[in-house]
């Protein structure tokens, strides 16, 4: 398969740009959704990250890309472990598409027919889940996807494990990965509970100065022209981000986050009314992997104020008095408690 096209490489789009980074550093603030016009680059963003991000352990022979050095294990990769006989490897990170006509066995996997007609074996198959453990799952048109699959979606979100008890397979397995959901708003909106469970939510839109749209024109086209030469001209940027990612990664346990900083989270959060505390949860962990990313001792106003609009714009209440769009409305609360 081709290489994707470089994630450097790609013109304009940085508050999606800096989501996806923000979501690798640290998925546990879980996924990203991209809402905004067709041909923007959403799913090209997704692929692009995946494949700058350097290659992560895995258990040799796993089918669930087992961590070795993790505590989230799968049964056979447990007893290797217990056994002493535990063998890793290197593997890309994966990316997988959850197609919108997907059935629910192809999602969360079933019986091996195959095994089970030759041999009278029962044997689990994994599904796009195990697929997806420690990777990107990329739901393009999200807020299409059949509402048996966004249940089985918010159930494994939740838990960060795939259970399967069916056709006399009883399989638990880890299904850890950052939800990544693009879609157009005209068609339609993402059920509430589906849509709390993104950490980030971004808005994209067609390039509009002139600029802009010939320069995405100009690099996609030499990149279909010449693959290879174009990845050569974008290694070294690509290269130079990588170790950002993997600097900020290993910098993000020792980011102070200050009482100070807890507390204007919470009084946006308060000020804004979101539902829960995930809100305040969401925009302290993404202030800190902000503060990594930008080699920052300690998370403040400013990493604050760069990172709430895309953790909390998804958060906010209908307001039927307040016709102002959420982004603005998460805008005029910076403003009343930051400061302009």
């Amino acid at each position: 398969m081709r290489a994707p096209f470089p994630f450097s490489a790609i013109v304009g789009q940085e508050d999606m740009k800096l989501a996806l980074l923000i979501a690798a550093i640290d998925p546990s603030i879980g996924g990203v959704l991209v809402f905004g016009d067709r041909g923007t680059g959403k799913s090209t963003a997704v692929r692009a990250l995946a494949a700058l991000l350097p290659p992560m352990p895995v258990v040799a022979g796993c089918r669930y890309h087992c961590d070795p050095a993790g505590q989230n294990l799968c049964e056979d990769c447990a007893a290797q472990r217990k056994a002493g006989v535990l063998k890793h490897r290197s593997a890309p990170v994966p990316v997988v598409d959850l197609p919108l006509g997907a059935t629910e066995d192809r999602v969360v996997g079933a019986l091996d027919l195959e095994r089970a007609l030759a041999h009278g074996e029962k044997a689990f198959e994994p599904g796009l889940l195990a697929r997806a453990n420690r990777g990107f799952l990329y739901v393009d048109e999200v807020n299409l996807l059949e509402d048996h699959l966004v249940d089985l979606l918010i159930d494994v979100a939740a838990s960060g494990e795939n259970v399967v008890e069916r056709e006399g397979i009883s399989v638990r397995h880890p299904a850890r990965f950052v939800l990544v959901g693009s879609g157009n708003p005209e068609e339609g909106e993402l059920r509430p509970q589906l849509l709390d469970r993104f950490g980030l939510s971004v808005e994209v839109q067609t390039p509009q100065t002139l600029d802009a749209r010939v320069e995405v024109v100009r690099r996609r086209d030499a990149f279909e022209r010449d693959p290879e030469g174009f990845l050569e001209k974008w290694r070294r940027d690509d290269s130079r981000l990588r170790r950002r990612i993997v600097h900020a990664r290993e910098r993000l346990p020792t980011v102070d986050v200050p009482d100070s900083a807890l507390e204007r989270a919470a009084e946006l959060c308060m000020k804004l009314g979101t539902d829960g505390l995930r809100g305040e949860l969401t925009l302290v962990r993404a202030a800190r992997a902000l503060a990594a990313l930008e080699d920052i001792a300690a998370v403040g106003d400013a990493e604050l104020r760069r990172v709430a609009t895309p953790a909390l714009r998804h958060r906010l209440r209908r307001n039927p008095l307040d016709e102002s769009g959420s982004t603005l409305r998460v805008e005029r609360a910076l403003n009343e408690l930051f400061g302009p």
